[in-house]
């Protein structure tokens, strides 16, 4: 179980998020008070709840809410709404003012989409039409509790831990393309180390993820769109089987290194998704938590986050909040370790005095 903190904000704005609340809500206080005396500058002052939540004291107090808690909810619609309810009175309940609600985990969708079949865990079975909308339930609900809903997705993610490739219906893009008989698309999804991703070097992939997210800001009145640090899993172009995305980068001509060409692969989604989000709904945010470990973050094997150019340039998102999970008195091989939470956090300090956007950390209790 995990306590999410995020600080930041020129007026010392203290942000706290939570994973599963039911579970972990007793962590708040004692959280909150490890954590509220340390403060981010940021360039800009947030403005404020866009629906929901208290304007007037700058302050958002927010809790995920992931496919894990879906999986555990009814499936039909009487029994989910009482879920989310309970779920959404537990935040009024604790002080909470937003919630950060996981609607696209795995290339699924927990609303009605032209893009993604419903999710197996909205419904039961992938693909399968739960009969009723809960998306449009929980921004309804926590609206009228005085709580922002923002929309979480995953972008690059097909399968992952309960969701199989045998899960998967014949409606998902990734079963239509593998079985069209279209030879130019046999590589928009590709598989690293038993899981399923879309190709992130694919133009029409970028563009489907880009679509989706229309689709819900044009659809739903959420307060904004969030991602993960899921992106590209870990790579190793020494051998064949783990290359992932080489080839196009052999196909495409480049004279950027395989680490830069990936980066400017998630620069352009990232950057699309900002100007879709702000197109239609100007007033909805878009962040992104990448990993907290900065020495970890720019490696050139792995996800391939390039936070220097999103926290240096405009038109990629609102705000960056790191995942900064381990202790102060984190020790590796017996001394303090560069990740521990004071290392972690004055790093993005330093990196945050160089920046255009927001800066907030996310920190947890096990």
């Amino acid at each position: 179980m995990e306590i999410f903190g995020r600080i930041g904000g020129n007026e010392g704005r203290n942000f706290c998020m939570a994973k599963q609340v039911q579970r972990a809500i007793g962590w708040v206080a004692a959280f909150l008070l490890a954590v509220g005396m340390l403060f981010l500058p940021v360039s800009k002052a947030y403005a404020g709840p866009v629906s929901g939540g208290s304007p007037g004291s700058g302050e958002m107090r927010g809790v995920w809410v992931s496919y894990l808690d879906w999986n555990g909810w009814a499936k039909d619609e009487a029994g989910y709404k009482k879920a989310m309810d309970q779920t959404l009175d537990l935040c009024v309940q604790k002080g909470l003012n937003a919630v950060f609600l996981q609607v696209r985990p795995d290339g699924d969708a927990m609303y009605p989409s032209q893009y993604f079949p419903w999710s197996k865990f909205a419904s039961g079975k992938q693909g399968k039409n739960p009969g009723y909308d809960p998306l449009a339930y929980a921004v309804q609900a926590a609206h009228q509790r005085g709580l922002q809903l923002h929309a979480w997705i995953n972008p690059y993610r097909i399968t992952g831990y309960l969701n199989r490739y045998s899960d998967l219906c014949a409606s998902n893009p990734a079963i239509a393309w593998a079985k069209d008989g279209d030879s130019s698309n046999d590589r928009w999804v590709l598989c690293q180390n038993g899981e399923y991703y879309y190709n992130p070097a694919i133009p029409q992939v970028r563009q489907l993820i880009i679509d989706g997210v229309k689709e819900i800001v044009t659809n739903y009145e959420v307060d904004g769109i969030h991602f993960d640090d899921y992106f590209y899993p870990n790579l190793d172009d020494s051998k064949a089987e783990t290359w992932f995305d080489y080839p196009e980068y052999q196909a495409g001509g480049t004279s950027l290194s395989v680490a830069a060409w990936r980066r400017n692969n998630v620069n352009e989604l990232v950057r699309g998704v900002y100007s879709a989000v702000k197109s239609i709904r100007p007033q909805a945010l878009f962040g992104i938590s990448p990993e907290g470990y900065l020495q970890n973050l720019r490696k050139d094997t792995r996800q391939f986050t390039d936070v220097d150019a999103w926290m240096t340039q405009s038109g990629y998102v609102d705000y960056l909040m790191p995942q900064i999970y381990w202790g102060f008195e984190a020790k590796q091989n017996g001394q303090a370790a560069g990740y521990a939470f004071a290392n972690c956090l004055n790093e993005w300090v330093t990196l945050k005095k160089e920046g255009q956007c927001e800066a907030v950390c996310r920190s947890g209790a096990l």
